[in-house]
């Protein structure tokens, strides 16, 4: 299940959550805190791991955040911050031009804590619950195609996709083929009515999660682009980070976790030679691994904040060796751009 950064809460469409930032100990450990430095919080929400990156020593951050909302509840941190904390809204695959235009040509330590906020979660007016009746929108920017828009648009076959790779949902041709014949008897435009459409082929026990998780949190990773936005701030970490800067990511959803174990192990992996063809060069790493397996919550933290269960935090710590490049997601959809000039 995908979570929601600061909160700990999974993104099943749910209801109130304390803002919680997940793993903040170990994130503010391994990123080496220390009086001076500049991070980057790629991931800013409601400010949990910033806080601790405050608190722990006499630091600078530049908070990132697509949502406008989350970037305008920061103002009293930023006030309390003493000049140290300056938010920016953009997307975190930016975070290397955000910090070049702030006059930083490199940064000491990047955290990421993916997924949607519970805040999110909690607005029913931003279409990412289908407990709270409201728009079906679920763009975390506000800009650019909504939920909506990709239900009125795409192909079943697109659909069936979207909602079996990305919600890793086994009853996506069942889902697609409903949603079609819905939109046309009339507009799939609220969370109610999808949620509707979706459960009457989607059945689950009194102990499962809601038949409708798996569709919605397709949907709003597709709509936000954020597998493509995981790897895209990877690379950009990888551009910004000074040598012996550290990288810390918190994923909750397997397939960003994917992401991100792919491109640390790649990334760290010593050159090697082939007997069969000599003169082969291969790039030297641009990370040394800080942790060979994920951290996870344990049990006290668990115990406080049980939704925390799925999530993962890798970490590495960056050499001086150049940046490789782009690092692709590998999984091969229809992009949102497509589905809305095919119209």
């Amino acid at each position: 299940m995908m979570m929601g950064r600061d909160s700990g809460q999974p993104a099943v469409a749910g209801g109130p959550a304390p803002h919680i930032p997940v793993l903040a100990p170990q994130v503010v450990d391994l990123l080496a805190v220390r009086d001076g430095a500049v991070y980057v919080d790629g991931t800013f929400g409601a400010g949990g791991h910033t806080r601790r990156i405050l608190a722990a020593a006499d630091a600078n951050v530049i908070g990132i955040d697509r949502d406008q909302r989350a970037i305008a509840r920061g103002a009293d941190l930023v006030g309390a911050s003493s000049g140290r904390l300056t938010l920016v809204q953009e997307r975190f695959s930016e975070l290397d031009a955000v910090a070049h235009d702030l006059g930083y040509q490199t940064v000491d330590g990047v955290v990421l804590d993916l997924g949607v906020s519970s805040m999110q979660l909690d607005e029913a007016e931003r279409g990412f619950s289908f407990r709270h009746d409201g728009p079906l929108d679920m763009r975390m920017g506000g800009s650019g195609p909504s939920a909506a828009d990709v239900v009125r648009l795409a192909s079943e076959r697109e659909l069936a996709a979207i909602i079996a790779t990305l919600g890793e949902e086994r009853h996506a041709r069942a889902v697609a083929r409903a949603i079609v014949a819905a939109r046309l008897v009339g507009p799939i435009d609220t969370t109610a009515r999808l949620a509707a459409i979706v459960s009457r082929v989607v059945h689950a026990r009194a102990t499962e999660i809601h038949p409708a998780t798996r569709t919605f949190q397709a949907l709003r990773i597709f709509v936000n682009e954020e597998l493509d936005e995981v790897a895209a701030g990877l690379a950009a970490a990888e551009r910004i980070l000074a040598p012996g800067g550290r990288l810390v990511v918190i994923a909750f959803h397997s397939l960003e976790d994917r992401i991100v174990k792919t491109f640390l192990g790649t990334r760290s992996r010593p050159p090697r030679g082939s007997r069969h063809l000599p003169d082969t060069r291969q790039p030297a790493p641009t990370f040394r691994l800080l942790v060979r397996r994920p951290i996870v919550a344990g049990e006290q933290e668990l115990a406080d904040n049980p939704r925390a269960r799925s999530a993962k935090l890798r970490a590495a710590e960056r050499t001086d060796a150049p940046t490789n490049g782009p690092s692709p997601t590998g999984l091969a959809l229809p992009s949102l751009a497509d589905i809305v000039r095919g119209q």
